[in-house]
């Protein structure tokens, strides 16, 4: 597994080692945000560390590759695409390659971000891809790469596209990690846009069940959508998470983040269809959980 110590990787790593499965993990350990908070996602790991843009992974005796490691983020132009295009197409080539050479099955880690603003919603997987972020832009790249290894090379890749996941352990740039931090420590929280911008909120415990299906279960080539089962607004998570919290959070209203999508949502009827999977976590418990997360850690330090 790629990306290990990360919000996603590092729950998916628990739960496949609790099922009994023998995991090998990597992660790079990039400074995108302190690398400390990665250390304490992997404690109980053991996570190699590895730049994929550079150092092979060897995968003799494995039977399948989970790539989620990546360059994250919407506010990606500038200067820091170079990093989008190293750690996101350059790492991903390399997975990708070595995978196809050695006959091992990979689910790759792509995004939302690659819809944009979607020509309908719910968005089904045909629909045509518009990124509207170079982060987004990286995340399409990656899933051509993906088909072209699987056209010339035989690669036998599954491919998810994850909405908006959130839960314990988020990265702290994200939007729901910022709220429950804010109110942890009785700070002001900034809302990018009007917040009336909508999301199809995922928890991560839902999304890990989905990145296992895709293994065990998932179409050779095909594409899923990973997404939660109501769409909400900022404005709407906010109220969920001052009830759960029982505490009033204090907004700061900021400009709108270029690159950011107004609303994703997605359709799941394939991966309801093909995976029996749906996500089953309502709004309101999973912010529970990742307000308690939150307070705990703020009262701990």
């Amino acid at each position: 597994m790629t990306g290990a110590a990360g919000f996603i990787g590092s729950h998916l790593a628990e739960t496949l080692v609790a099922q009994g499965h023998e995991t090998v993990c990597v992660d790079c350990f990039t400074d995108y945000y302190d690398p400390t908070l990665k250390e304490d996602n992997a404690r109980g790991l053991d996570v190699l560390r590895l730049d994929l843009a550079e150092d092979d992974l060897e995968l003799t005796g494995v039977d399948g590759v989970f790539h989620l490691a990546g360059q994250p983020g919407v506010r990606s132009f500038g200067d820091v695409f170079d990093d989008y295009v190293r750690r996101n197409l350059v790492a991903s080539r390399r997975v990708f390659e070595r995978a196809a050479r050695d006959g091992v099955r990979v689910v790759f880690a792509s995004s939302s971000s690659v819809y944009g603003d979607a020509e309908r919603y719910p968005t089904p997987e045909e629909t045509e891809p518009r990124p509207i972020s170079p982060y987004g832009v990286t995340k399409l790249g990656c899933e051509q790469l993906a088909y072209a290894y699987a056209h010339s090379f035989g690669l036998e890749v599954v491919l998810l596209r994850y909405f908006t996941v959130y839960g314990p352990r988020q990265r702290p740039d994200m939007a729901f990690a910022r709220m429950v931090d804010a109110l942890a420590r009785r700070a002001p929280f900034e809302l990018y846009g009007d917040g009336l911008q909508s999301r199809a909120f995922t928890f991560v415990a839902d999304a890990v069940e989905a990145t296992i299906a895709a293994m065990e279960r998932g179409w050779a080539g095909a594409v899923y959508n990973v997404g939660g089962g109501a769409e909400a607004t900022m404005r709407d998570a906010i109220a969920t998470v001052e009830e759960v919290s029982g505490r009033t959070l204090e907004v700061l209203e900021r400009p709108a983040a270029k690159g950011d999508m107004r609303r994703t949502a997605p359709d799941t009827a394939r991966i309801e269809r093909e995976l029996g999977w749906r996500a089953t976590t309502p709004l309101e418990k999973g912010l529970q959980a990742q307000w308690e997360w939150a307070a705990n850690r703020v009262a701990a330090s």
